[in-house]
């Protein structure tokens, strides 16, 4: 799956289900309103630009509207080998390029905007292809998610559900195959224009980023206590805010619904508190916007002065409570990051939600939608 942020305050949301694509218009609005489109088609993934969006079915291949939804129609007949499309992404370097993964596992390119794609090659032969399946149906695996480069135009990210994540620095030509500490069963990428070498990933092995453009990797698990991640989203502004949603495993992501909201952010500046020994810790925001000014500064997250002994710490916290359902019950949801500083949406069978302090708290967008699982939500 992939998801286009919207270079303002998005005028549509698009939210994909098994049996239909929701196009939401104006879901900031008081008078939101909503259609649904591909209600006869599985929709697995969106990817959208203004009125221009994608969306990959499992059974009716790739799918182009010019017109948000208005008009639909079927795409790369003649050179994707399959009908299940399930990774969508576009340029952020040029809208007219596409890429597209399927089941199997293969990718496709357009450069023209989705009239003619072109399989790229060497996929399938990295070494670990052959310990690629996805558990449902061991036979077969399949792209989960595609994720460009925010400064790179030839560098992307492909996570293979289930079985390797896979670097390629040159359009596809060549592929890097399970970098070092990569997760191996990876649901969602995403990546940041503040710091365009980390690369974020959650996993149904774990939580895990990096910060050389995806050569390697490090687990930041501390205070996520379910490990089987799925959604992901960045903070607009702020790439050290994250939001995962998470289960103790697949059977209670998926099946049971037993799911969670986590956040990890770096506490404010100045915040000092009292051990039970007595000593005073003090914690602050990282130095610098980047991850090259950070490491300069000796931080990478939030810093911690245990009277006056620095160490660096980045832990996550459970959003229980907020204005959002978790626990028992709910499935795991899927989220997005929006343009505005804190503002991130979710979408999970209870509804569309949207949070504007980091989650703190959040409000349900007043729209009726599917009574069913998402796939993958979009902003446009």
């Amino acid at each position: 799956m992939s998801t286009s942020a919207p270079s303002s305050t998005p005028s549509r949301a698009y939210a994909a289900y098994r049996g239909g694509l929701a196009v939401i218009d104006d879901p900031t609005g008081e008078a939101t309103s909503s259609s649904i489109i591909l209600d006869d088609r599985d929709v697995e993934c969106v990817a959208a630009t203004g009125s221009t969006l994608f969306a990959g079915t499992f059974d009716e291949g790739l799918i182009r509207s010019t017109d948000a939804g208005e008009t639909v129609e079927r795409l790369g007949t003649d050179a994707i080998d399959s009908s299940a499309v399930t990774a969508v992404a576009i340029s952020p370097h040029d809208p007219d390029v596409i890429w597209v993964g399927t089941e199997p596992s293969r990718v496709y390119r357009s450069t023209d905007g989705g009239d003619s794609f072109e399989r790229r090659p060497g996929l399938r032969a990295v070494p670990s292809a052959a310990e690629w399946s996805f558990p449902p149906r061991p036979e077969t695996d399949h792209v989960r998610w595609i994720e460009p480069a925010p400064a790179d135009p030839d560098r992307w990210y492909v996570g293979i559900e289930a079985g390797a994540l896979l670097v390629t620095p040159d359009d596809g030509e060549t592929w890097i195959d399970r970098p070092e500490g990569a997760r191996r069963d990876n649901h969602t990428l995403a990546t940041h224009p503040m710091v365009p070498k980390r690369v974020y990933a959650a996993a149904g092995d774990g939580y895990a980023e990096s910060t050389d453009r995806g050569r390697t990797w490090t687990t930041r698990h501390d205070g996520l206590d379910h490990g089987y991640v799925w959604g992901l989203a960045v903070d607009p502004t702020d790439p050290e805010t994250v939001l995962v949603s998470a289960a103790a495993n697949a059977s209670d992501a998926h099946r049971r619904g037993r799911s969670y909201l986590y956040r990890r952010s770096a506490p404010r500046s100045g915040h000092s508190t009292a051990t039970d020994d007595g000593r005073t810790v003090t914690e602050e925001r990282a130095t610098g916007t980047t991850d090259e000014e950070r490491t300069a500064a000796g931080t990478d997250g939030t810093t911690m002065a245990i009277d006056g002994e620095r160490t660096v710490t980045t832990t996550w916290e459970r959003l229980d409570g907020r204005g959002v359902p978790c626990g028992d019950g709910i499935r795991r949801a899927v989220l997005a990051s929006g343009v505005a500083s804190g503002e991130f949406w979710m979408l999970h069978e209870g509804g569309l939600f949207r949070t504007t302090d980091t989650g703190d708290s959040f409000d349900r967008i007043d729209v009726d939608l599917p009574d069913s699982v998402p796939r993958a939500l979009a902003l446009a």
